[in-house]
């Protein structure tokens, strides 16, 4: 019985970092990519997301509940699962650790990015160019965000091509290492869309 609920909570660990919140991912670096065109063209896209009708239900019910179950099950994974780098070597082993490395850290960036966001919008600050572009004036901060950017999109591309995997998509050697090539040109366009935007907030 705990071996089935085990299997099911990784499954379902597994969906929810694709579907909500990677598309979530990608929804977000593309609005904040509105920034390369300047203030007014972020503004405009920003203020769309943040007058879709029902925002708060959708915000709570397809991005912070399953936000919440997916970190806090990584986080078990993270801290029960052995990994074999040491021994084997190999490079999946490699970005198996990396993923809960990332995991980790992405999860920490998390939790600053909606208490400067989200949580400053709760005591009456607006989200808009400005409001980013004051936090990344910091050079630190610019730092920051932009590891925790590259990180959160690793984390993602690297947990598609595992989902591919475990839901049986990708099953040969072929495909994975087709899967692998997909995913780093993945990792390398979502990074640069995100780093253009951060670099034009700053």
């Amino acid at each position: 019985m705990a071996g089935n609920r085990e299997f099911y909570n990784r499954k379902l660990h597994s969906l929810l970092g694709v579907i909500p919140i990677g598309l979530f991912l990608v929804i977000h670096l593309t609005v904040n990519h509105y920034a390369v065109n300047g203030a007014a063209a972020f503004n405009k896209a920003a203020g769309f997301m943040e007058n879709l009708p029902f925002l708060l239900f959708v915000e709570v019910v397809f991005i912070y509940l399953p936000l919440l179950f997916h970190a806090i099950y990584g986080l078990y994974i993270s801290f029960t699962a052995s990994s074999n780098v040491g021994t084997m070597g190999y490079f999946r082993n490699w970005m198996y650790l990396l993923q809960r490395i990332s995991g980790v850290l992405v999860l920490i960036f998390l939790v600053f990015h909606i208490y400067e966001t989200r949580i400053q919008m709760a005591f009456g600050k607006e989200l808009n160019f400005d409001l980013m572009a004051n936090l990344l004036a910091n050079r630190w901060m610019l730092a920051w965000y932009i590891i925790g950017t590259v990180a959160a999109v690793f984390h993602f591309a690297n947990g598609l091509w595992s989902f591919l995997v475990s839901w049986g998509i990708t099953q040969s050697r072929r495909s994975q290492q087709i899967s692998t090539y997909v995913m780093v040109v993945v990792f390398v366009l979502l990074s640069v869309v995100g780093v253009r935007a951060l670099l034009a907030f700053a």
